[in-house]
């Protein structure tokens, strides 16, 4: 099945960049972009976005702090190297409108957790169906997981080889993956979405952490 995104707005420079700064403070206030961890984009068109700079506190972003960046050219003078997963994910998918980074406590853990088996899958909660497209509970949700790599190009290319693929029989894709060690990157068709999508990935990974321990 395909990936639960509806439609990509296009939106204004000035608008990205202020939904840029609201998603990147706001994850911070919960605790889930530490230090100066996390990176936070938003679509302009299709051919731009805005990113946050390397190294800045996601807490206090200001307009300085976010890049106009190109999806066809290289890399701006300040971006993270990550920046790099997020134009990748905008130029196969258009209707990619946000994308959101996070160092969360629970979607690291469980990223290094399941590693080895390349994904883990969501079923049975009923906060799934916060993720656009899905109906039920009892929808199969499959997360990706990959292996952490400093050669972010080629980590790029084999997050996006694997997400252009159809998801497993009977599984609807997740509106984002998992990097092991390293954190979440959620999507939606608008900022809004991928910031319900963000909310409802943190969330499902505590809850599951939590059903494990109370049942090992």
């Amino acid at each position: 099945m395909s990936e639960a995104v509806s439609s990509a707005p296009r939106v204004l420079r000035s608008d990205a960049i202020a939904a840029v700064i609201k998603a990147g403070r706001d994850a911070a206030s919960r605790g889930w972009a530490p230090a100066t961890s996390g990176n936070f984009s938003v679509r302009i068109d299709a051919d731009e976005i805005a990113i946050t700079r390397s190294g800045v506190d996601k807490g206090a972003l200001v307009p300085a702090d976010i890049l106009i960046q190109s999806l066809r050219d290289p890399l701006l003078p300040g971006s993270s190297a990550e920046a790099r997963l997020h134009t990748s994910r905008y130029l196969a998918n258009p209707h990619t409108g946000a994308i959101f980074h996070t160092h969360g406590l629970n979607s690291t853990v469980l990223g290094k957790a399941h590693e080895k088996s390349r994904g883990l899958t969501l079923t049975g909660w009923e906060l799934q169906k916060a993720f656009a497209g899905v109906r039920t509970h009892e929808a199969a949700i499959e997360v990706p997981i990959f292996a952490n790599d400093q050669d972010v190009d080629a980590l790029a290319e084999r997050v996006e080889a694997r997400l252009t693929q159809t998801a497993a029989a009977g599984t609807i894709r997740a509106p984002g993956y998992l990097i092991s060690g390293h954190g979440l990157y959620a999507f939606g068709a608008s900022p809004a979405e991928a910031a319900r999508h963000l909310e409802a990935f943190e969330t499902l990974f505590a809850q599951l952490l939590a059903y494990k321990s109370y049942t090992s």
